[in-house]
């Protein structure tokens, strides 16, 4: 089946599709052999229309016709509109089985997230049926959501013409993807920043508070903060030996330098170096996040006496002594709770820069 009607064609809104369920997609295209023939490109776009209390869908409406000026020349503009939790997953995934060009995430980091882990199944790349087992395609950000943190590390606007600008020259660059798994050994994926402890429980908290924009974030820690204690991890780095980290308050993995609204967390993280960029905080107190608020946002902190910085191609983290209440996170999306491990995959996704 091909992929939705054209590029002027109405929004087709999906069901919801679990994972593990094949959604069939309409390409404008005709099949031989497994590949995809046809004139022009075929770019989707995964438009989340709750993002940022709905102004993602209305933004979405307006830019419509600037994106159809732009692209309409070269490739299908796809338009596929999410239903709930993982449809962005689900659509990604049949996407690029269908052989897409491009897919693009339109809104924030919760719908850039949902897009990477379609890239994968079952910790394996997905290719298009009956090309070789390598990524064929792209991946595109237009950022109309509430935090949009993984486009500040390339010192992007949040300006959604500029993002259309950047996917109409067409460069591209490659793209490490950080590797999470926990208790069950299910592998997730994450593009920008994995935490545990406080800031995963802050985030955990902050998606409670979506309505209030980003003082959601503010909202969040500070809910985080009632009852919190430090804890003693233990740590593996590069699959060494383990080391204890004393008072743990959170632990912070960076492929990408911002989170939390802009918090400059791993302020050396690099998404194509190849290596994770690891800070743990130690021994911080509610009063320490809010006289040095500022430090975690122009990334000063990590020359605190109590914050540790690593660069890592893999961590491990467990509790000294084992309570099973300490979160986890990735792009802001709650995962359960420790142990975990983080890992990367270099060079891992085209991406339109």
């Amino acid at each position: 089946m091909g992929f939705a009607v054209a590029a002027a064609a109405a929004v087709k809104p999906f069901l919801l599709v679990r994972a593990n369920r094949s959604t069939a997609l309409d390409l404008p295209s005709d099949r031989t052999g497994g590949s995809v023939s046809r004139s022009k490109r075929n770019f989707v776009f995964v438009v989340n229309p709750r993002g940022a209390n709905g102004c993602t869908g209305r933004e979405w409406k307006k830019l419509l016709p600037h994106l159809r000026t732009r692209l309409g020349e070269q490739c299908n503009i796809n338009e596929y509109i999410t239903s709930g939790p993982l449809h962005g997953v689900d659509i990604t995934r049949e996407a690029i089985k269908e052989g897409v060009d491009a897919v693009v995430a339109v809104g924030g980091d919760g719908t850039l997230h949902e897009v990477i882990n379609g890239f994968f199944w079952k910790g394996q790349p997905v290719t298009a049926l009956g090309q070789e087992p390598k990524p064929s395609t792209t991946l595109g950000l237009i950022p109309l959501g509430t935090g949009s943190d993984f486009a500040r590390t390339f010192s992007w606007r949040n300006d959604p013409y500029e993002a259309i600008e950047r996917i109409q020259r067409g460069s591209k660059s490659k793209l490490d993807v950080g590797i999470i798994t926990g208790q069950t050994g299910e592998h997730h994926f994450f593009i920008n920043v994995a935490d545990i402890h406080l800031s995963a429980k802050a985030g955990y908290y902050a998606s409670k508070y979506k309505g209030f924009g980003n003082l959601c974030y503010v909202l969040g820690a500070l809910r985080a903060f009632i009852g919190h204690e430090s804890r003693n991890l233990k740590v593996k780095i590069d699959d060494g030996q383990w080391e204890v980290f004393h008072n743990v308050t959170a632990i912070c993995i960076g492929n990408g330098k911002y989170f939390g609204g802009g918090m400059k967390i791993t302020p050396t993280a690099d998404p194509s170096s190849g290596k994770l960029e690891v800070v743990i905080l130690q021994d911080f107190k509610w009063y320490d996040f809010i006289f040095k608020l500022h430090k975690l946002y122009n990334g000063s902190h990590i020359s605190e006496k109590n914050v540790c910085l690593k660069s890592v191609k893999s961590i491990e983290v467990v509790e000294e002594i084992c309570k099973g209440d300490i979160y986890y996170q990735s792009d802001g999306e709650h995962l359960g709770f420790l142990p975990a491990k983080c890992s990367i995959l270099p060079a891992a996704i085209d991406f339109f820069c």
